[in-house]
């Protein structure tokens, strides 16, 4: 007995490094998956905006047939928006820029239409887009929601796979770090407002 004790002690440190592997993975990730259902959410809620939008381009168009370029830089700005894509199993700091700088050019384009619809005030009182455009307020506040519940759990991902002994087995699994989002930039400078 005392010969094979050696070895018992061996299998069982090895079974206990092994056990603890396996649960380091396992957290690892079910906050990988989190996260991923989260993005899912951003997503879903961005495309909500784009739904929204032909029939509030049609509801303004109607009105405002001759601001043609602004109309046609809002559906070119959404199908920009919908081309641009991130794989939820790896969202990398290059990725996000890009659908980050697309999504912000889309709400840049939406702004410049409700500027513009500020000179119509019958399309301003249609029933119809006055409920588009609550229902477009409201995507948006979703669509922040969405990405501020994101970036929390992209950041308590990030941080279990950066801190040892996570990052070890995180850097042998590739559990490679996920992107945030970020303000816009210019977001941080509040506007000019001059009454002159």
């Amino acid at each position: 007995m005392k010969k094979w004790l050696p070895l018992i002690i061996i299998a069982v440190v090895l079974f206990g490094i092994f056990q603890w592997g396996v649960g380091l993975n396992n957290n690892m990730v079910e906050k990988q998956e989190t996260a991923r259902t989260q993005w899912a959410n951003v997503e879903s809620a961005y495309q909500r905006r784009s739904d929204l939008i032909p029939n509030l381009v049609s509801t303004v168009k109607g009105y405002a047939d001759h601001e043609k370029e602004t109309l046609e830089g809002v559906i070119q700005a959404r199908a920009n928006a919908t081309k641009t894509t991130i794989d939820p199993t790896n969202v990398t700091p290059e990725q996000m820029a890009a659908f980050q700088q697309s999504q912000n050019s889309l709400s840049g384009a939406l702004s410049k239409l409700m500027v513009v619809v500020e000179k119509y005030p019958d399309l301003k009182a249609n029933q119809n887009f006055l409920e588009l455009q609550s229902q477009l307020e409201g995507t948006e506040n979703r669509i922040n929601v969405e990405r501020n519940r994101f970036n929390e759990v992209a950041k308590d991902y990030n941080i279990y796979t950066r801190k040892f002994p996570a990052s070890v087995i995180a850097g042998f699994l590739n559990f490679d770090p996920m992107a945030l989002f970020q303000a816009a930039a210019g977001s941080e400078q509040a506007p000019t407002v001059d009454f002159n």
